[in-house]
C-alpha cells in the first residue's frame, strides 16, 4: 500500500475514533412534559435518570420544558432527544415532530369514569343528555378527553348534547354533592382517592354509570433525529433493568401513579388510535394542536 493510501486510512480511522468518542461524550437530553423546572425534575426523576444512565452507559441530562408545546419545539429543533409524556400529548408530538414511541409506562387502573350521585335517576351516560356535566382541565387525557369519549361511546355528543363545564376536581366534587351538576367525569383512580377521603357521604352515595377502556399508556418517545442504535440501547435497558428502573421512578412523590407499573417495550403508534378518536370527538380531528394551551 502506498504511503498516501496508508496516511488516508489512518486519518479516516482517527476521524472515526474522534467522532465515536465525541458521540459517547454527548449527553442524551431527556424531558418530561408535566414537570416544570430542573429542581422538580431532579426531585421526581433524579434517581430514575441515574439508574437509566447506568443501565445504558449513556449520560442522560434533564432538559426542562415549561409546556407541551415547548417539548414539541425542542424535538423539532433537535434540542431534546427523549420525552416522557402522556397519551394525548404523544399523538400531537407524533403529528408535529414525527416523534415515535420507545417504551410504554403502564398505569394500573388508568381509565376514566362518569360519576353521579347514587340517588339520582341517571343510570347510563345516555340519561345525561341536556344535563350539566363537569370535566377537568382542558386537554387532560383522563379528565377531559377520555370522559368526553365515554359519553360519545354511549351515544352522547359531548359538544352538543350536554352542558359541559371545566372546573377543578375538588370544585366539581362539591358541585356534584350539592346537585349543581348532574355528573362529573374524571380519572377513576382520582375518583377512588376523593371518595376515600369523603366524610359527609358514604362510598355507596356515588355511582359510576359509565367507564372507558384502560387508556393507552404514558410513553417515552424519541425524536426523529435520534440515532436508532441509541434508541434500541434505551429500549433494551427497560427490558434488562426493569426492576431497578421501576423502583427508581417510584422515588418521586408525584410518581405514585406508576405503583404496580410495567414497562412495555413493544408499544406501537397504533396503540394510541383511541386517543385520536377522542380528539375527533371534541372537534379536533387533525390532532395537530394541544387543546387547552
Amino acid at each position: 500500500m502506498k504511503l498516501r493510501q496508508v496516511t488516508g486510512v489512518l486519518t479516516a480511522l482517527a476521524l472515526g475514533l474522534a467522532a465515536s468518542v465525541a458521540s459517547a461524550a454527548d449527553a442524551v437530553r431527556f424531558a418530561i412534559t408535566d414537570i416544570s423546572g430542573l429542581e422538580m425534575l431532579q426531585a421526581e426523576f433524579g434517581e430514575f435518570r441515574q439508574v437509566l444512565s447506568d443501565a445504558t452507559g449513556l449520560e442522560f441530562e434533564f432538559f426542562p420544558v415549561n409546556s407541551r408545546t415547548a417539548a414539541v419545539e425542542a424535538l423539532n429543533a433537535q434540542r431534546v432527544d427523549f420525552v416522557l409524556t402522556g397519551p394525548s400529548e404523544y399523538v400531537v408530538m407524533g403529528k408535529r415532530a414525527k416523534a415515535y414511541p420507545v417504551v410504554g409506562f403502564s398505569r394500573p387502573d388508568y381509565f376514566s369514569a362518569i360519576i353521579v350521585m347514587a340517588e339520582s335517576s341517571y343510570t347510563l351516560p345516555s340519561d345525561l343528555k341536556g344535563q350539566k356535566i363537569a370535566l377537568g382541565d382542558i386537554g387532560s387525557t383522563s379528565n377531559h378527553l377520555a370522559p368526553a369519549q365515554v359519553l360519545a361511546d354511549y351515544g352522547v355528543d359531548p359538544v352538543h348534547d350536554v352542558q359541559m363545564t371545566h372546573i377543578s376536581r375538588n370544585v366539581a366534587w362539591e358541585a356534584l354533592k350539592r346537585g349543581d351538576i348532574a355528573a362529573v367525569g374524571m380519572n377513576y383512580g382520582k375518583f377512588l382517592e376523593i371518595r376515600e377521603k369523603e366524610t359527609a357521604f358514604e362510598p355507596g352515595a356515588f355511582r359510576v354509570i359509565g367507564r372507558g377502556p384502560d387508556l393507552p399508556n404514558d410513553v417515552l418517545v424519541a425524536g426523529a433525529h435520534v440515532d436508532k442504535n441509541v434508541v434500541e440501547t434505551v429500549r433494551g435497558a427497560f427490558v434488562s433493568h426493569a426492576e431497578p428502573l421501576v423502583k427508581a421512578i417510584l422515588v418521586g412523590k408525584d410518581n405514585q401513579k406508576y405503583l404496580g407499573m410495567k414497562f412495555l417495550p413493544n408499544v406501537s403508534d397504533a396503540d394510541y388510535n383511541y386517543v385520536r378518536s377522542m380528539y375527533e370527538t371534541i372537534g379536533h380531528p387533525e390532532y395537530a394542536e394541544f387543546v387547552g394551551n
